[in-house]
């Protein structure tokens, strides 16, 4: 894998219809480190995520890579929803981007990956067999299998249970460390278990405020007593 690049905004403006989502802002987006993003709903953090994606393009202003290269080929995308073909298996479904491009389909690591996620048994299932949690679980390893510098993923894990989302959270903090990473969520022990840095987005046009994270290494122990203090001074910013 290539070195994963910063990304910079650099005085972007974008409107929805007629309301200002942004103007004029500047961000960059640390260089193999995971950036995570929160605030209200209908702020505007999935419009920032598909900008940094390249699939929404600003009003004006710009949004490149701190290495000068293209980001397209570069980033992987898991969204909201799961977008899994419904004729295809679980397997076949982690495999889509290689197939999409003709490359060599690896079924070794695919299951592998989709062992990581506890879905082993269910390689061969179609997604309407598939709980919403278990093809969430799917999106996941999918991204994984993609190996890019840069993943952006928007609430992966908000249809898991408690439990199983603790879990996903530490294997994303495992394999996609050294990686540059923008993942948005409501919940704030999950940002404050697995951010470098977090960023919590409010107002209209939108601003980002940088918020302090626990010490430690990611993915940080959901009952570190740093974890519990700072998910409880999150939560009352978000409540502001």
């Amino acid at each position: 894998m290539r070195a994963p690049p910063a990304i910079h905004l650099e005085g972007v403006g974008l409107d929805f219809g007629a309301a200002p989502l942004f103007r004029n802002l500047d961000l960059c987006i640390g260089a193999g480190t995971m950036t995570v993003l929160l605030g209200a709903s209908g702020v505007g953090k999935t419009s920032l995520l598909r900008m940094l994606g390249g699939l929404v393009a600003p009003d004006y202003g710009r949004v490149v890579a701190g290495d000068g290269l293209p980001l397209a080929g570069r980033v992987a995308w898991m969204g909201q929803q799961d977008l899994l073909l419904p004729w295809a298996t679980a397997m076949d479904n982690v495999m889509l981007g290689a197939r999409l491009r003709g490359d060599r389909l690896d079924r070794d690591r695919a299951g592998r990956l989709l062992d990581c996620v506890g879905l082993s048994s269910h390689a061969a299932a179609l997604p309407a067999t598939l709980s919403g949690g278990m093809r969430q679980r799917v999106a996941l390893a999918r991204v994984l299998y993609e190996d890019r510098p840069v993943v952006l993923m928007d609430e992966p894990f908000s249809a898991l249970d408690s439990v199983t989302r603790a879990r996903m959270q530490d294997l994303a903090g495992r394999m996609l460390a050294g990686r540059t990473v923008v993942l948005i969520t409501h919940d704030p022990l999950e940002a404050c278990r697995l951010a470098d840095h977090m960023l919590l987005m409010a107002g209209h046009p939108a601003r980002l405020d940088g918020i302090a994270v626990p010490a430690g290494a990611v993915p940080r122990a959901v009952d570190d007593a740093g974890v519990l203090a700072a998910q409880s001074v999150l939560l009352r910013r978000m409540m502001q």
